[in-house]
C-alpha cells in the first residue's frame, strides 16, 4: 500500500519527541516499525523507477533495465 502522509507525520512527531524528551519503549518500537515501513516503501519506489529506465545501445537497440536486471534482485528480496 505504501506509506501515508499520516505515518510520515507520526515519524516526524516521534523524532521531535525523541530529541526533546525521549521515547518510552512502546514509542521506540512504533518508531522502529514506521521507519522500516518507510524505508521499504522508498526502496520499492526506487526499484519501480529503475525498472522503467531504457538505455539506447550503440547499435540503436533499446534495452529495458527492468527486464534485463529487475528479476535478479526481486528473487533475493533486495
Amino acid at each position: 500500500m505504501g506509506i501515508t502522509v499520516e505515518k510520515i507525520q507520526r515519524i516526524n512527531e516521534l523524532a521531535r519527541k525523541s530529541k526533546a524528551e525521549g521515547l518510552n519503549k512502546t514509542e521506540l518500537a512504533e518508531q522502529a516499525a514506521l521507519r522500516t515501513e518507510y524505508i521499504e516503501a522508498m526502496k520499492a519506489n526506487l526499484r519501480g523507477q529503475l525498472n522503467n529506465i531504457n538505455i539506447q545501445e550503440k547499435d540503436g537497440s533499446i534495452t529495458n533495465l527492468g527486464k534485463k536486471f529487475g528479476g535478479k534482485n526481486a528473487k533475493k528480496g533486495n
